[in-house]
């Protein structure tokens, strides 16, 4: 009898399991963001021009009067030095660890610097070969928690992630739900919107396991006017919050760690209307696209997307005389 009641249990439990994986997941919030302080994950493709346009962005909201937090979770360190003119500043990291061995506390201080009324900061990674870049967004995470981060009075707080590696540390804000949207930024090339592609199906993944982080949309970079970053926004089914052109003088200025998000500037104009875009943009969930989908995207003379797979044969891999060797089993005459 207890046997019966044992693997009744056990079938009823496999039926509850079975029926709530095949229920689908809420969709993702359209209405306006309920929580005020807007916190923003911004993924990109290394050297795709994440630190540029978000200095260049936080920059403007603070004119445009918000309250700006900016936090490069890059291991580069590299967010902030454009907005202070080229100057990097200590690291959470590296300060944690120096104010450790003289048995300090950090103070905010010690890591958070501003300019115009934007409010900076670099978690930084491990030196070369000496730990995990994910591990140590984690730990600079965790510090920013007892520095008071979750009280902490913003408009807006953006993070600036590298794209190119969406596990671990960096995709901590879509894992645990600690922003409430996303935005990817790309340009007309198959390796950053791959990139691009990448995040959108991180945020689809873990929108499955019950997360509510969605895609804002998607800012162009270095946009040349051929077309396929658009082409990608659409068939993912994300809006284009911005485009920024390729352009000689944006390129020299920020070469120059010169801010060109400026009211009434020449370029002005581009990052209040990607302020605008953003503060109304809702979570979507994105619709990741395949790999064929994604080369498809671009001209197959371009990309050589009309090869075919030609199979591999056991003699492509071998010279011929090995292929039919001499058995070595060891047969044995029966009595």
């Amino acid at each position: 009898m207890t046997e019966d009641l044992g693997s009744h249990g056990e079938l009823s439990m496999h039926d509850f399991l079975r029926d709530e994986a095949a229920i689908d997941p809420d969709p993702v919030p359209t209405g306006p963001v309920t929580k005020e302080t807007q916190i923003i994950a911004i993924y990109g493709k290394g050297g795709i021009g994440k630190s540029f346009t978000l200095a260049n962005l936080s920059y403007m909201l603070a004119q445009l009067g918000k309250k700006v937090l900016l936090i490069g979770c890059d291991p580069k360190s590299d967010t902030t030095s454009l907005l202070f003119g080229g100057r990097a500043c200590p690291t959470i990291i590296e300060t944690s660890s120096k104010k450790k061995e003289a048995g300090d506390d950090v103070a905010i201080g010690d890591v958070c610097f501003k300019r115009d009324g934007v409010f900076a900061m670099e978690l930084g990674g491990p030196e070369v070969g000496r730990g995990c870049g994910g591990r140590g967004i984690i730990h600079g995470f965790e510090l920013l928690e007892k520095l008071g981060f979750h009280d902490w009075d913003f408009d807006y707080v953006l993070l600036d992630f590298l794209g190119d590696v969406v596990c671990g540390g960096f995709g901590l804000p879509i894992a645990r739900d600690m922003c409430q949207k996303v935005v990817v930024v790309g340009s007309n090339d198959l390796q950053s919107l791959y990139v691009a592609n990448n995040v959108c199906s991180a945020v689809q993944y873990f929108r499955k396991l019950g997360g509510n982080v969605g895609v804002a949309g998607m800012l162009v970079n270095k946009d040349d006017g051929t077309g396929e970053a658009h082409a990608f926004a659409a068939a993912a089914q994300i809006p284009v919050l911005g485009s920024i052109p390729q352009h000689e003088d944006i390129r020299r200025k920020s070469a120059n760690y010169q801010i060109i998000g400026i009211p009434g500037g020449e370029w002005g104009g581009l990052f209040t209307t990607l302020a605008e875009n953003l503060e109304a943009a809702p979570p979507t969930l994105p619709t990741p696209l395949s790999q064929d989908e994604l080369i498809g995207l671009f001209d197959t003379e371009e990309t050589g997307g009309d090869f075919l797979l030609e199979p591999a044969a056991p003699e492509d891999m071998c010279a011929a005389s090995t292929l039919n060797k001499p058995s070595l089993e060891v047969i044995y005459d029966t009595v």
